[in-house]
């Protein structure tokens, strides 16, 4: 592995940020699902601050991304991490890189206090699991993801 460094995304990185958002979704097979413009994103993560981006870079490249945001454990009784998206391109891949990455995140976190990082992984993504496990990252398995999106979450927002 190269030497890595980590910077955090600016404004003007909106594009850069849909271009890996994209990226993934061709990776998971949801192309069709990514409706995300520069816009919202310069919106939620650098207007509202809703959450952040890392650059993992390599020969002053950026070959991946991170996007984490904050939320929060009653039982701990403080923040935790959540990473929604990690992903390094394909060329990049098997060099430590990823595992670099989540290296930076949780220092990040512990930095900032927090009682965990988490992140939710497809079920057929093999090797990403495999890889999450090897480092010793537990799997939830009693758990399950609940969603309300488009028009099933208008419709629960009318409800009286």
């Amino acid at each position: 592995m190269g030497k890595l460094t980590f910077r955090y995304a600016q404004e003007q990185d909106c594009e850069k940020i849909l271009f890996f958002i994209r990226e993934l979704a061709k990776y998971e097979k949801m192309e069709d699902d990514v409706i995300a413009t520069p816009e919202l994103l310069r919106e939620w993560i650098f207007e509202k601050k809703k959450a952040e981006v890392i650059f993992p870079m390599a020969d002053g490249e950026e070959i991946g991304y991170a996007l984490f945001f904050h939320n929060f454990s009653t039982f701990l009784g403080r923040a935790g991490m959540y990473l929604e998206d990690l992903f390094i391109m394909p060329e990049h891949r098997g060099k430590g890189y990823g595992k670099a990455t989540l290296k930076e995140l949780a220092h990040i976190a512990v930095e900032r206090g927090c009682g965990r990082l988490e992140w939710s992984c497809l079920d057929w993504n093999k090797p990403s699991i495999d890889f999450y496990l090897s480092l010793g990252a537990e799997a939830m398995d009693e758990w399950t993801v609940y969603r309300l999106t488009g028009d099933a979450l208008k419709k629960m927002a009318q409800q009286g």
